[in-house]
């Protein structure tokens, strides 16, 4: 069969590293795709969001499955369009998407469906937020309701912070469009995790556990980003816990989506504040999480084919997934200044003898290919991720990696799986 994936970051280059090994696949296209990318598939150059001109792509090429990667065009309704032209497609259609797409969206529908959360409001208007966050004080959290890169979210530990986020978004517009309105919620501490769960809208097949790291500096200091790190398994998500989230948390937000007339297939990704055992929701989201996709799908023991054939089809009658022993730890290796503004095109030495080490991938996300040279071409640019019998030597392997490969400015996190060692 022909497959194609779309998106051109780590997630995808996981995604394409996993579906390549399958038995069922004899041709492999992602579109755009990146360097690391090429070695396993045939990048096509159509950006991600071009959905029209993917849809006739695969309509010429006769492709059998895609699958989406990004948000961007799942909230844009690529997944309606291929449906429509009579393709076969993985991830959630337009309306679906909103879980992601919109955080009022997904507030509203965790209120409906008494799904644990924060409590919250939504506002349109600069001046009603403001007073909210006086009359809540701090710490508070600021959301802009649209997508925003995973950026969008600012931890305010004082009312000053949260009315300077307030102003930013909404005066600025900072993050354009998606700070249109904006939701404030109550400030949730614990232990976060990241639970993900294949649907076909109505049945669920859970993945194993993650933790994303998801502050730019050590000791999870300085502002969020759309993550410096993740491993798997993640040890605060006991057995007890899983099936605490499943049917506190995922069960009722696809039997809700359903509900509600826009039921939701893909991949479900469920951001969760885990404390004194008990899980509440802190976002969802309508794909894989990049950096959590490259331990989970490093880990994943069987062919991820026929799982995704199953959830486009409404076919998933799977109930568990089978998983390596071994832990797995990817460490992202970013551009000096990310979150905020970085150099481009700085030539990245050590790939090859990074490659030489076993047990360790390097799942490429922003780079590019420039005079035979491979160069970095956006905030988080690799995803070194290594495999061990613990969660001790995974780390140790990963940074094996991060220690073959160095660009100018080269920043990455010291820390990523401190949190799981802390807990053994």
């Amino acid at each position: 069969m022909k497959v194609l994936v779309v998106g051109g970051g780590g997630r995808e280059h996981a995604l394409c590293w996993k579906i390549a090994q399958s038995p069922l696949v004899e041709t492999l296209y992602c579109a755009p795709g990146n360097p690391g990318i090429a070695e396993v598939a045939e990048c096509v150059n159509i950006a991600a969001d071009e959905i029209e001109t993917l849809c006739e792509f695969a309509q010429a090429e006769k492709i059998d499955l895609t699958v989406v990667g990004p948000e961007v065009p799942l909230t844009m309704g690529i997944v309606d369009t291929f449906q429509e032209a009579g393709l076969e497609v993985f991830g959630p259609n337009k309306a679906a998407a909103q879980i992601e797409g919109s955080k009022g969206f997904s507030k509203n529908l965790m209120a409906k469906y008494n799904i644990p959360t924060a409590d919250y409001q939504s506002f349109t208007e600069h001046a009603d937020a403001v007073a909210y966050i006086k009359e809540q004080g701090a710490p508070i959290v600021v959301k802009a309701d649209g997508l925003a890169a995973g950026k969008g979210v600012i931890v305010a530990m004082t009312e000053e912070q949260a009315i300077a986020a307030v102003d930013d978004i909404m005066l600025d517009q900072v993050f354009g469009d998606a700070g249109a309105s904006v939701v404030i919620e109550e400030f949730m501490d614990g232990e976060e995790a990241s639970f993900f769960a294949f649907t076909d809208g109505k049945n669920i097949l859970p993945l194993a556990s993650s933790q994303d790291h998801k502050r730019v500096y050590d000791n999870d200091e300085g502002p969020n980003t759309g993550g410096m790190g993740a491993y798997s398994p993640a040890p605060v998500v006991t057995a007890e816990l899983h099936d605490v989230i499943v049917d506190t948390v995922v069960k009722p937000t696809i039997a809700g989506m359903a509900q509600d007339g826009c039921p939701y297939s893909g991949i479900l990704y469920v951001g969760l504040m885990i404390k004194e055992g008990k899980p509440r929701v802190v976002e969802f989201n309508a794909r894989f999480g990049d950096p959590e996709a490259q331990p989970l799908l490093i880990r994943m023991k069987e062919d991820i084919v026929p799982i995704l054939q199953a959830c486009a089809r409404g076919e998933l009658n799977q109930s568990s997934l089978e998983w390596h022993d071994k832990a797995a730890v990817c460490v992202v290796m970013a551009s000096g200044g990310y979150p905020a503004s970085f150099e481009k095109g700085l030539p990245i030495s050590g790939l090859d003898e990074a490659a030489k080490i076993e047990d360790m991938v390097v799942f490429h996300a922003g780079t590019a290919s420039k005079d035979g040279k491979i160069v970095n071409n956006g905030g988080r640019v690799l995803g070194v991720t290594g495999l061990g019998t613990t969660v001790k030597d995974a780390i140790d392997k990963a940074y094996d990696g991060v220690a073959a490969i160095d660009w100018q400015n080269v920043h990455y996190r010291k820390d990523i799986g401190a949190r799981a060692l802390n807990r053994d």
